[in-house]
């Protein structure tokens, strides 16, 4: 005999944009010899942004459905291999927000924006 009686339905949880990217900044900040750089800014937006001391970051977190973007600029330490590094962001990214949300990652593309010194003072 079937049970006609309705299952309860799984809640709907949204997860916002800015929970993303701060899934992808605190994986980001884990890896040592990077660091997510500072967007850029034009002349605009530096005059409007004299009274906030907070820069954007350049990390952007893009949803379709269930599908995530991530673009970063990172700054990796003189000395450091850049690809291995990036390698190693996009891996971890990838792997935090699909385990930490159970959105599929579609592409985590990483840009090397500078080469800092290290942050002991030496070289």
């Amino acid at each position: 005999m079937a049970n006609n009686t309705p299952q309860p339905s799984q809640p709907e949880v949204e997860i916002s944009r800015n929970v993303l990217t701060d899934i992808a900044q605190a994986t980001l900040e884990g890896i040592e010899g990077i660091e997510v750089a500072y967007a850029s800014l034009n002349v605009g937006e530096v005059l409007r942004n004299q009274g906030n001391p907070r820069r954007p970051r350049a990390l952007k977190v893009t949803r379709e459905g269930q599908a995530v973007t991530v673009d970063v600029g990172l700054n990796i330490e003189f000395g450091r291999n850049l690809t291995g590094l990036a390698a190693q962001a996009q891996r971890a990214v990838c792997e935090n927000v699909e385990l930490m949300t159970g959105l599929k990652v579609k592409a985590v593309n990483v840009t090397v924006l500078d080469v800092t010194l290290p942050k002991g003072g030496h070289a």
